[in-house]
């Protein structure tokens, strides 16, 4: 049925001009806009990433940022790397207790309350 289908669309004249007339850009469009709603949804759904959640809940506003993406910064956005308390998870290091000995340090400790850091 999908080939007699497809046979048909490729010979009738009138589904063919339907389909010319549609711009490309507009197709793009609604690809683009299909693709976050469905990555959102998935987004939304999934119990993993929490911290790259907070730091990006929403898709499309990062899709929208131009970020260059390094080491450091994937580091801080997942939570994962040099942190003292992601090592510690991992029985890395013996304390998660920053250098600057105010408190743990987890990737909000180090950008907003580090003494080390925030000079």
């Amino acid at each position: 049925m999908v080939d007699e289908l497809a046979k048909e669309a490729a010979t009738n004249s009138d589904i063919k001009e339907c389909y010319v007339r549609i711009p490309k850009c507009a197709v793009k469009s609604e690809l683009s806009e299909n693709s976050q709603t469905k990555w959102q949804t998935e987004w939304d759904r999934t119990t993993k990433g929490a911290t790259t959640k907070l730091c990006f809940p929403k898709v499309a506003d990062r899709l929208k940022l131009k970020i260059n993406v390094t080491p450091n910064l994937t580091m801080m956005v997942t939570g994962h790397g040099n942190i003292k308390l992601y090592l510690y998870k991992y029985k890395i290091v013996d304390s998660s207790m920053c250098p600057c000995k105010i408190g743990e340090q987890t990737t909000d400790h180090i950008l907003y309350d580090c003494e080390l850091v925030n000079l």
